[in-house]
């Protein structure tokens, strides 16, 4: 029996969701809610969603769709284009790679395991951020950033689940 356009619509939308997470937390990301007076350091729920698709959704979440949207991001942030793609690879191949590991164990193991692939993406785009703009640039904002985001994966993850439970499955 051939599907209806609805259920052909139905879905191409629960195969895009993951990607539609990512680009609704970037623009949320891109929305100033600072103190006045200070810098803006908030989590990185980008990298997380990145991250959580990787290990529970490789196949809605393939390597070149964590490129593009690190791309996305880049320009839509003014950041040096690539920065945030590499952070997106690295997160990426470190979930995929570690899957295994993940799946089926306790929560804390992934929490630990998203921690250090956010550090390494951190050092990488410190790194890259200091080669494109030709000298070292403070490496506190990365460092911070990437606390910010360990700190918040449980509040990011408990909403990537209600979505993945309720609309990819």
């Amino acid at each position: 029996m051939t599907p209806t356009l609805a259920e052909r619509m139905d879905d191409w939308g629960r195969r895009l969701a993951p990607i539609a997470t990512v680009l609704v937390l970037l623009f949320v990301g891109l929305i100033p809610f600072g103190v006045p007076g200070m810098p803006l350091i908030a989590p990185a729920g980008t990298q997380i969603a990145v991250f959580y698709w990787a290990v529970y959704r490789p196949d809605l979440m393939p390597p070149l769709a964590a490129f593009g949207l690190g791309f996305i991001q880049d320009a839509l942030a003014g950041t040096p284009l690539g920065v945030a793609s590499l952070a997106f690879l690295i997160l990426h191949g470190i979930a995929v790679n570690q899957r295994k590991a993940f799946l089926g164990k306790p929560y804390l193991l992934v929490w630990l395991g998203l921690a250090i692939a956010a550090l390494v993406a951190a050092c990488a785009s410190w790194a890259l951020s200091s080669i494109i703009l030709g000298g070292l640039i403070p490496p506190e904002r990365p460092l911070f950033q990437a606390l910010a985001t360990i700190a918040m994966f449980p509040v990011f993850s408990w909403v990537l689940v209600r979505v993945h439970r309720g609309v990819v499955h």
